[in-house]
Formats: C-alpha cells, sequence, structure tokens
C-alpha cells in the first residue's frame, strides 16, 4: 500500500523542482493559491515596467514615431514568431492579432471556401458539442450565411462523425469544461482522409502543453494570450493558417493591416501574401507589449527543457491533486470528469459538484484558493463543475497540497453552506 504524501514531500518535491525559478517571473499576491490560469494567467513581474515604458517614453516622448523606432508595426509578426515556437509553426506563419473569436472567424471562412472548392457540396460544420460558446455561435453565423449546417457531436463520438459531408473540422485542443485533451494528430488525419479541413483553437493547450501544428498537418489555428501565455485581461489572440492555405483565399475581414502594401493607401484591397494578410486593424502597441512579457515567460523555460518539461510538470501537479482529492475529500462524492489517463488529460481537473459547485467554489475563494465554477445543464452528461487549473510556470506542489486541505475543510465544516445563503440572497 502507497504511503500518501504529506506537506513535507510536496516541499520536498518543490525544493527539487528544477522549474521552480519560474515562479520568480511572476508576482503572486501572498495568501492565495491561484488555479485559475486556465482562465486568466497570473502578472509577470516584467509587465509593469513593459507597459509604463511603452505609454510613458514610447507613446509620451516618441509620439508617432515609435511605429517605427520602437517597432509597434512589426509587434504582430514579432510575437507571432515566439509563439510560434511553442505550437509547431514555422517562422512567419503566425501573427499575434485580435481576439480569438474574430481569428476564428476568419480562418473558419477560408477554411470554409476552400473545402467547398476542393469538394463542391460540403455542407457540414462539424464540432464538439461542448465545445466552448464563441465557437460555436462563430461556426453558427458562417453556416447561416453559406448555407451551411453546424454538427455538434460528443466527444467520444467526433471520429465517427468525420465523414464524407463534412467541409470542415473545427475543435478546441483541450475541453474547456472536462480538460479532455483531443489527439490532433488523429482527427486532422482523419478529417483529410475524407476531403475534410481541420481548424484547431489552442485557447487551453497553447502554453499549456507542446503542441505540434505542422506536425499534425494541422490546416488552421487560432488561441487566446491572457490564459497560459499570461498576457494580461483581454490580451491580443494569434492566428496560423498552413503555408499550403495562407496565400490560397482572402480572409474576410480584408483591412488594411493585411494589405499588400498599407501604406500605399490604395482604394483597392490587394491582400499580402502569406499569414500577413490574416492581420486586419491597427494593433495596440500596448495590450501587444504586455502579451510579449507573458510569452517570454514561457520561453524562459526553454533552458530547462521547454514544453516538454512544463508538460510533465503539469501532469504531475494534476495527478496529485487528483489522488489527494481522492484520498480526503472521498466522503463528499466529487468525481473527477477529467480523464484520468495523464496523456489525455490537459492542465487541468475538474471535479463534478451538482446543486453546489457555486458555493463550494465561493467558500474555497474566501479562504484563498481561487479555481472557478462552470455551471452545467443540470443532466449528468453535463453537472456543475468545479475547475481547477495547473499552471507549472508557476503553481508548487505545496500549493496544490494546501489547495485541497482548504476544499476538504470547506466540505468537512460545511461553510459552503453559508456560501450559498449568501449567493441566494444576492440573486434575490
Amino acid at each position: 500500500m502507497t504511503t500518501p504524501l504529506t506537506r513535507t514531500d510536496c516541499a520536498a518535491l518543490d525544493a527539487a523542482d528544477p522549474l521552480a525559478p519560474l515562479r520568480d517571473q511572476f508576482t503572486l499576491p501572498e495568501g492565495v493559491i491561484y488555479l485559475d490560469g486556465n482562465s486568466l494567467g497570473v502578472l509577470p513581474k516584467a509587465t509593469p515596467a513593459r507597459v509604463a515604458e511603452v505609454v510613458q517614453q514610447e507613446w509620451g516622448v516618441g509620439l508617432i514615431r515609435s511605429w517605427n523606432t520602437a517597432g509597434w508595426i512589426d509587434l504582430p509578426a514579432r510575437i507571432g514568431d515566439k509563439i510560434a515556437r511553442l505550437v509547431g509553426a514555422g517562422r512567419g506563419e503566425l501573427v499575434a492579432a485580435d481576439s480569438t473569436s474574430i481569428n476564428l472567424f476568419k480562418v473558419l471562412s477560408a477554411a470554409i471556401a476552400i473545402a467547398r472548392e476542393d469538394n463542391p457540396g460540403r455542407r457540414v460544420i462539424l464540432s464538439e458539442r461542448s465545445n466552448f460558446p464563441t465557437d460555436l455561435y462563430i461556426a453558427q453565423s458562417l453556416a447561416r450565411q453559406h448555407g451551411m449546417e453546424l454538427v455538434l457531436a460528443a466527444s467520444e463520438e467526433i471520429a465517427a462523425r468525420i465523414t464524407n459531408d463534412v467541409a470542415v473540422l473545427m475543435i478546441t485542443q483541450v475541453n474547456y469544461r472536462t480538460g479532455l485533451l483531443h489527439d490532433m494528430v488523429a482527427l486532422t488525419a482523419k478529417a483529410h482522409a475524407v476531403g475534410a479541413l481541420a481548424v484547431w483553437d489552442l485557447a487551453h493547450s497553447a502554453g499549456a502543453l507542446p503542441v505540434d501544428l505542422t506536425g499534425a498537418d494541422a490546416d488552421f489555428a487560432v488561441g487566446c494570450g491572457y490564459k497560459y501565455l499570461n498576457g494580461g485581461p483581454g490580451s491580443p489572440a494569434f492566428v496560423w493558417a498552413h503555408p499550403r492555405h495562407a496565400s490560397r483565399f482572402w480572409q474576410p475581414l480584408s483591412g488594411w493591416m493585411g494589405h499588400a502594401a498599407p501604406f500605399t493607401f490604395d482604394t483597392d484591397y490587394r491582400p499580402a501574401e502569406g499569414i500577413s494578410r490574416y492581420l486586419c486593424g491597427t494593433p495596440s502597441a500596448v495590450a501587444m507589449s504586455a502579451l510579449e512579457c507573458g510569452v517570454d515567460t514561457l520561453l524562459a523555460a526553454e533552458p530547462l527543457g521547454g514544453m516538454a518539461a512544463l508538460r510533465a510538470k503539469s501532469l504531475a501537479l494534476s495527478g496529485l491533486f487528483l489522488a489527494q482529492v481522492q484520498e480526503r475529500c472521498a466522503a463528499h462524492g466529487l468525481p473527477s470528469v477529467s480523464p484520468a489517463e495523464a496523456s489525455r488529460r490537459g492542465s487541468q481537473v475538474s471535479l463534478a459538484c451538482p446543486g453546489r459547485g457555486y458555493a463550494v467554489m465561493q467558500a474555497l475563494i474566501a479562504r484563498g484558493v481561487i479555481g472557478d465554477f462552470r455551471a452545467g445543464d443540470g443532466s449528468p452528461q453535463e453537472p456543475d463543475l468545479l475547475r481547477f487549473g495547473f499552471t507549472p510556470l508557476y503553481t508548487r506542489y505545496v500549493d496544490v497540497f494546501d489547495a485541497v486541505t482548504a476544499l476538504a475543510a470547506v466540505l468537512d465544516s460545511g461553510e459552503w453552506q453559508q456560501a450559498r445563503f449568501n449567493q441566494k440572497a444576492a440573486v434575490t
């Protein structure tokens, strides 16, 4: 029988962790255990000074000259090249721009056009039923515009539903509710085998685990900058198109930054070659600079093993959490809806907590442990969830141990009942 880990054991794991120094890159509030980096990454220490420099010096002194002298105009491509190193894309293939939703509209529009040109009559956009709603809303909008149908399948049914009527497969690599990690290589290959294209949303995987867009032969990808990339609230997103597709079709938001020669101010649009045509409007120098600080925190891990090392620690943290919950909270019925098999799990764990999930999370937050709550639809298939993210750049093993200690105390003491009462009072 395995002896349960103690807090002292966890402290020893932290002391031996070669990635531990990376935590020093971040500002972490005292008395807080932050397990919500899968929603919003924490503040890099470099960001406030960098943003102040952009505002006070580059804008305040340099004024409009800073588009050239400070390199503002190159930020989308420069940061894009840095993000490309994290997701298996080539130099000059990815740009930082706009939001995830806007970028998805761009690439899904292009994918539909390509797929229907190559296979006329295709009408189906296929996605996961529990995909993040904004992805489904964008797909619904485009389906209406193009006379297509958005078909939704359960996670375990997606591969079988990739049939000859599918034009585009649109999947978020890590499910935002359950943390299920989809097999990008297998699903992309299945899509290509029937003549469909594969569009991937990397919102919960970029910066959390190794991604290889080129190796998987994916067609398009988007992702956000404010989760594991630590770019700040509302941070710019990113967009990637496989080089075989990048210059094949216009993306629909043909703004001036995507023009082949934006500063000629032509009245007619001529798209730039390659990924540059996926730019649209003027980039935010302030927001882009903050994003670059966040991306740099991940690149700092490259000498220590890079994304592979971060992935190994992430799985160790989430595995420890699952084991501790099973050991110390078993009497309270919190089954995990995240895959038990590590290779199928992203960098989060979600626990089913029907009827009391919101109250339990509020009580946890009151104790200084910040995760988040995701409401279900009341069915066994979609229960209320307690969701915990494990960001290996700054999460420690003792944080995991202490978080479960707090969770057990909330449940054992019944203090979540008071949180539930307060929630009802607030609603009324």
